[in-house]
């Protein structure tokens, strides 16, 4: 097995930044942070995590079981029945996602706060050019 150190993202043929760009991906977190407590079917799923466009889920769940984090548990009923839950893997991801969670959680007001100055320094340049 090799060290953390062996893998530098900054490096573009890294396979490190393959899994952060996983992990970046708009669904993933929520994807996680769902399956923490409890194994989910796909339309639960997709209901708790704000009803991402099917296809889309389908792509995210399917790439996290590609890289380990997911199992997916298919049963032979009518209808089909398929169930996903995190891995041993899936849930290392935890702790760096509830850190970042609480994060957004404290901070949500200073960033919106930080957007609606930008948005009004902008305007107010675009309105300063236009004189």
């Amino acid at each position: 097995m090799e060290s953390a150190e062996s893998y530098d993202p900054f490096q573009p043929s890294c396979p490190s930044r393959l899994i952060l760009s996983r992990i970046g991906d708009r669904w993933t977190v929520l994807v996680i942070l769902a399956l923490r407590h409890e194994v989910l079917r796909f339309s639960q799923l997709r209901a708790t995590i704000g009803s991402p466009a099917p296809k889309v889920l389908s792509q995210t769940l399917q790439a996290l079981v590609r890289d380990g984090l997911v199992s997916r548990q298919a049963y032979a009923e009518v209808p089909p029945r398929v169930e996903y839950q995190l891995t041993g893997l899936g849930r290392t991801l935890l702790e760096p996602i509830d850190a970042v969670r609480r994060w957004a959680a404290v901070h949500t007001g200073e960033v919106l706060e930080a957007r609606e100055r930008a948005d009004e320094r902008e305007l107010a340049e675009a309105l300063a050019g236009t004189r």
